[in-house]
């Protein structure tokens, strides 16, 4: 046994707990590394959200403020998703979570009211760069439904479920004492109770009458200085929603059954007009069919023409399938337009705040359920507007992401070139009209890049840098695949159901440019980039056969199969059968289905656009009867033209230059005879049940589409005692295989294995779907590929200077390296192969292995070896000196001119520890048990302040770092739970502290874990607010004037105030100083605006306590009038008597 010493470093580590004075760091004492100095410190780190990006996840409200130009969206989660200009976007978070039912803008004030379902009222600050809430109200006796203010009012009009209207003070955020009760508005007109309030509204010319709309079909018109109704208005069917004509004198009201009515103020006898938009008009004057509710109405007016009015819902019951629709009708004229996703809520955008002028309709904001949609009133044919916001991460569910800062400069503007083609035509030729707000001061210049994979089998390519999203350029992997036109016709792709070019794993090397993505049909495809069009008369492929069996010795895989390549000019596209398998049929001699792929690639030419065009396409085929197992970790390299991917069968490396198989391996082959596991062999195949096949194909992968059903996803996770259960829905995770390093324990504490993040599978149900296909008897001795890193470095211990090599981790924490013998560069790279061999070399860990990476002896990083991009569709002439240049394998590796004094670093990080291991020698020379009751699921080695460090995401939550090459803990913060599977899939840390994971289906949250960019974080942000002129009231003319015609105004003041209407009761509603308070002055903007704030708070707090005051003072007056009262009373019983009659 070794001797390690233990080393206490955790004094520098401000952040690190007990669980950290328990961490070891272990080298062995003779053996002691030369020092590197370390400038990383803990106070470098220090964790913060930065930005949320997408389409705001179930949303539910929709507000704009038409002065400002902001729109804001509300969800059902209680979040607050503001937009102003491209690129000016915040995201803020109400802490019960409560739906937010409705939003309401203080129009150009820079603050909104947000209205929640558990009838609580708040008000944002938005005058600063994060806004926060200053004032809550509670309503404790009363459901909130509906809330209007009217525009430069302070009182806020409040419906509620019971039918009664209260009003509430938006500056102190108070209830008045006025009161509209549902039995006043209603008196005898109805014998039952009208339901719960549905709209609000003051007449546009005359703010001292209020229309209240009740749910079964009752409107009032209120006088509110009489306190009486002027008019009430009934209609059979219930009301949805209502608008006013902007002269006062109409409003429409949308219904149950379809209809609109039109009714006029003084005639609340019968509607002038009833319409039904979508009923189809029947003979002899009867009533049209009934047709769906019509949710919302809008009535605007226009100077020169008739008027608009626009709805959502109203279809007739007849139209089973139909899109969801918003209808435009003007004049004679109606437009129905379809949306892709049912309509949340729609705004009219219009060109004055004033309710009582001519509105000017110019554009429509549609909120959908899964998009956003703004509509060009302005335009024939009501063309939308390109949308510049990032709100199509979730066009297809988004299945793995990756993340990569501080890229070449020159990759963003080309995806930008060639992703400007993709762009679709048609859109309204105007800008785009939401645009308030100010940019921030993009303090960070470095190119940030975000990949993300989809279901559909897409990739898109995100310019992130500075704090903001844009989509750069989308390739559609599917297209070199035959599509299935019918259920009949698809007899490979039917082990998915849906989704069968779902992306599960990224690889891209920046600098060359060369992508590799492997999908769920355990397909993986290469991509070089090329900004010239081409058309390829046959797609090159490739068929490799992985198979896992422990009982045959003799497998044909232990041998090294020839190379199989495409047969130049030839027409078939299929490729020579490796002579070690020679049957090429669809089924083998027992009639189970073998050696076919899971999709089939086009035989057709293909016109591939500028952009990743396909180099080879790689596919994993059936074996006797069972689908290929998925891939769990893929890695590319442009420098040695080599792929390689695993799965829990095996390994498999390809030359894509030479488009030929150069290993073909399962995993226990890799050890030989250095294997420290006892495998038990597979139960013989003929034993299983006839039907066996048929199960697998049906159950195989029909978990695919449940990636991204938030539904199933619903993971359980309990820290017990050394063990650690994680069920997902329903389906409960096979026992991990146990290593030696955990065999007391009576379960490994790990998530299965199909979790892994580096296992890159990125979601169990991938590779869980798959199960049914592992027998029980075998699952135990299943160890699948988790890591790969190509890198030039020492491969074996007697090695005198650095070499071509890969290294593989597994699941059991093992790494294995193999060597890579390359031809020269230029010609012969084509003409001689590649020599793969294992060095015998064996590393083990605790737990799946997750990353590596390479460390110099000054502790830099060394990067994998890359060929620097070059076109290479270029003109025939040049092609043979393009060649000569191109083929010169480019190592940006210091290590090939190292000495051989000089040694390396391997930085391995498992789900449970870390090491540095010393090279050539092989020595273990620092060691960090990063988890003991949890794992890893994310672990990176990234460059931070011209430094590097590791980074980890640990399934219980934590984020930590550590100095690199000696393990020191620098941070350790508790960030979130793992509370699905969706944050596992996506996590991903990169360079100058940044990081990102999926939050929702449909958003992308940022963080930063870098000290230097959390106090830069304020000057980065965009401001919502800016100051802006009210655009002038409508001029009332001479006439209007002269006549007492116009808008009539209304002192609320005075109404409702306290001296008039007195106090509202206290048991009503709860008020509740927000934390936006303090806060919110601290980040509001400095001078006049920071002191009106602050002064307004210490009003507000000194109100506070004067109203306490007054309450005790008003008790004390009471008593002692009561006293008055008792003492005058004696004194009247005793006045006239004598002293001796007492």
């Amino acid at each position: 046994m070794r001797k390690f010493k233990k080393v206490l470093d955790g004094l520098t580590a401000g952040s690190s707990s007990a669980s950290q004075q328990q961490q070891q760091q272990q080298h062995p004492p003779g053996n002691r590394e030369p020092e590197i100095q370390e400038t990383l410190q803990s106070e470098h780190f220090q964790l913060c959200k930065t930005v949320r990006h997408g389409f705001p996840y179930q949303p539910s409200a929709l507000a704009f403020d038409p002065v400002q130009k902001i729109l804001a969206v509300g969800t059902q989660t209680g979040a607050l998703r503001l937009f102003g200009r491209p690129g000016v976007e915040c995201y803020c978070q109400h802490d019960s979570g409560a739906a937010v039912i409705q939003l309401q803008f203080l129009i150009n004030e820079g603050a909104l009211v947000s209205v929640l379902a558990d009838d609580t009222l708040h008000l944002w600050n938005l005058r600063q760069k994060r806004p926060a809430i200053l004032h809550s109200l509670k309503f404790c006796r009363e459901r909130v439904t509906f809330c209007h203010l009217p525009f430069q009012s302070k009182w806020l009009y409040v419906g509620t479920e019971r039918g009664n209207i209260h009003i509430v003070n938006v500056e102190s955020f108070t209830l008045s004492g006025y009161v509209i009760m549902w039995n006043k508005a209603i008196e005898l007109s109805s014998k039952s109770h009208p339901g719960p309030v549905v709209h609000i509204s003051d007449n546009p010319m005359d703010e001292g009458k209020l229309l209240i709309g009740f749910e079964s079909g009752t409107v009032v018109l209120w006088d509110l200085k009489s306190k009486k109704a002027d008019y009430r208005y009934t209609y059979d069917e219930a009301i949805h929603s209502v608008a006013w004509h902007h002269e006062g004198k109409q409003f429409i009201c949308s219904h149950s059954d379809g209809t609109l009515t039109i009714w006029n103020v003084r005639s609340p006898a019968k509607p002038v007009q009833t319409i039904t938009p979508h009923g189809k008009q029947l003979k002899d004057g009867k009533k049209p069919e009934p047709c769906k509710p019509i949710l919302k109405v809008e009535f605007k007016t226009t100077r020169s023409g008739e008027p608009f009015i626009i709805l959502s819902g109203g279809l007739s019951y007849d139209t089973v399938g139909r899109r969801p629709c918003l209808t435009v009708m003007h004049g004679k004229s109606t437009a129905v337009l379809e949306m892709d996703y049912p309509i949340v809520d729609f705004l009219t955008l219009c060109e004055t705040p004033y309710p009582n002028d001519f509105q000017e309709p110019y554009a429509v904001v549609v909120l959908l359920e899964k998009d956003l949609v703004l509509i060009d009133l302005a335009q024939n044919g009501y063309p939308i507007f390109e949308n510049p916001y990032p709100l199509s991460i979730h066009e297809s569910p988004v299945t793995c992401c990756e993340y990569f800062a501080d890229c070449p400069v020159d990759l963003i503007p080309a995806l930008y070139s060639v992703g400007a083609r993709q762009k679709r035509q048609g859109y309204s030729k105007k800008e785009w009209p939401i645009n308030g707000g100010n940019w921030g001061l993009g303090a960070q210049s470095y190119p940030e890049i975000i990949i993300t994979g989809h279901a559909d089998g897409s990739v898109k390519f995100w310019d992130a840098s500075a704090i903001t999203l844009q989509v750069l350029y989308k390739l559609k992997t599917s297209k070199v695949f035959e599509k299935s036109r019918n259920k009949d016709d698809r007899p490979n792709t039917d082990i998915v159901d849906e989704d069968p070019y779902a992306i599960q794993i990224i690889s891209w090397c920046p600098e060359s440019r060369m992508l590799c993505i492997a999908g769920v049909s355990a397909h993986v495809i290469i991509y070089r980039f090329s900004k010239q069009e081409v058309i390829t008369e046959v797609i090159p492929m490739l068929e490799v056969r992985l198979l896992y069996e422990i009982n045959d010795v003799e497998s044909p895989e232990s041998e090294q199969p020839p190379p199989l390549s495409t047969p130049v000019g030839g027409s078939n596209p299929q490729p020579i059968p490796p002579q070690s398998h020679p049957s090429t049929s669809s089924s083998s001699s027992d009639g189970l289905r073998d050696n076919v792929p899971c999709l089939k690639v086009k035989n057709s030419p293909l016109k591939q656009s500028p952009g990743y065009q396909t180099e080879l396409v790689i596919q994993l085929v059936w074996v006797g009867g069972e689908p290929p197992q998925q891939i769990t970790s893929l890695a590319v390299n442009s420098s040695y033209g080599l792929v390689v991917f695993g799965n829990c069968n095996g390994i498999a490396m390809i030359d894509y230059l030479q488009k030929a198989v150069l290993l073909n391996l399962g995993t226990i082959e890799l050890y030989g005879s250095n294997d420290p596991y006892r495998r038990e062999p597979r139960s013989p195949r003929k034993s299983r049940q006839p039907s066996g096949g048929m199960l697998i194909v049906t159950s195989c992968m029909c978990g695919v589409s449940s990636l991204y059903s938030e539904s199933v996803k619903k993971l359980r996770s309990s820290f017990l005692t050394g063990l650690c259960d994680i069920n997902e829905g329903i389906v409960v995770p096979e026992d991990r295989c146990k290593s030696p390093t955990s065999a007391k324990m009576s379960r490994k504490l790990s998530l299965p294995t199909d979790l892994k993040p580096d296992l890159d599978v990125k979601d169990n149900s991938f590779s869980r779907s798959r199960s049914s296909s592992v027998t029980s008897i075998d699952k135990e001795s299943r160890e699948a590929i988790s890591a790969l890193h190509f890198c030039e470095t020492f491969t074996r211990k007697a090695d005198s200077s650095p070499s071509p090599s890969l290294w593989v981790g597994t699941t059991l924490g093992t790494v294995l390296v193999i060597a890579l013998n390359l031809p020269p560069g230029a010609e012969q790279r084509l003409l001689q192969p590649v020599i793969v061999s294992p060095s015998g070399t064996i590393l083990r860990l605790k737990g799946a292995v997750l990353r590596m990476a390479f460390l110099d002896t000054t502790g830099c990083l060394l990067p994998p070896a890359y060929e620097p991009w070059k076109e290479h569709n270029v003109p025939e002439e040049k092609d043979e000196k393009e060649k000569l240049k191109k083929r010169r394998p480019v190592s940006v590796s210091p290590s090939s001119s190292q000495e051989i004094s000089e040694n390396q670093y391997a930085v391995i990080c498992s789900e449970k520890q870390a090491k540095v291991i010393s090279l050539p020698t092989q020595n273990c020379a620092y060691k960090q048990n990063i988890t003991e009751t949890s794992f890893v699921l994310r672990g990176d080695i990234v460059a931070l302040n011209n430094s590097i460090c590791l980074a980890c995401f640990c399934a219980n939550g934590h984020i930590m770092t550590f100095s690199l090459p000696s393990l020191r803990p620098l941070l350790d913060v508790y960030y979130l739970p793992l509370t699905n599977m969706r944050i596992a899939r996506t996590f991903c840390f990169t360079n100058n502290g940044q990081a990102l994971y999926l939050v929702s289906p449909t958003e992308i949250q940022r963080l930063t874990y870098s000290q230097e960019t959390c106090e830069n974080l304020q000057e980065m942000l965009g401001e919502l607010f800016t100051p802006v002129e009210t655009p002038e009231a409508p001029n009332r003319g001479f006439f209007k004037g002269l006549f007492g015609g116009g808008a009539q105004s209304l002192d609320r003041e005075e109404l409702f105030g306290e001296s008039s209407s007195g106090k509202a009761s206290r048991s009503l509603a709860q008020h509740i100083p927000g934390p936006g308070g303090i806060e919110g002055v601290k980040g509001a903007a400095s001078g006049v605006v920071g002191e009106l704030a602050r002064a307004r708070l210490a009003l507000d707090e000194r109100g506070q306590k004067l109203g306490d005051l007054e309450e005790r003072t008003a008790a004390m007056l009471s008593s002692a009038d009561s006293f008055s009262k008792h003492a005058h009373e004696m004194m009247l019983k005793y006045k006239d008597k004598k002293w001796y009659q007492f």
